[in-house]
């Protein structure tokens, strides 16, 4: 019998970590400067990080902040390019969430390329 609590545990905590990743994503998409972030690098496939300032209309700093946010949750990546960044969109990082909200609507799981 303890062989199959261990079990129970080792899959509750796998779950809650992967709910913990997952809220984290969530939060890190929670304000509509970032979604317009995410939008503009859809659109664009990589930007400087100036031309966000400018698309987003907020101050430098406030932009540097959403921009830190979202690459601290993967769901962008920056490379500098001195003295610029240039910001991309990690598709990658927003599968989870992607899986996640199809399961709960019921839409089927995309077939995997081998």
């Amino acid at each position: 019998m303890p062989t199959v609590k261990m079990r129970e545990a080792r899959a509750e905590s796998a779950s809650s970590r992967e709910t913990e990743k997952l809220a984290a994503l969530a939060k890190a998409l929670g304000h509509p400067a970032r979604l317009g972030v995410i939008r503009m690098l859809h659109e664009r496939q990589t930007c400087i990080g100036c031309d966000i300032v400018d698309e987003i209309g907020l101050a430098q700093s406030t932009t540097s902040e959403h921009l830190r946010i979202l690459k601290a949750s993967g769901v962008i990546t920056g490379e500098v390019e001195s003295p610029r960044v240039c910001y991309s969109l990690n598709q990658e990082a927003l599968e989870p969430l992607r899986q996640f909200l199809n399961d709960v609507i019921g839409v089927p799981a995309e077939p995997t390329v081998s």
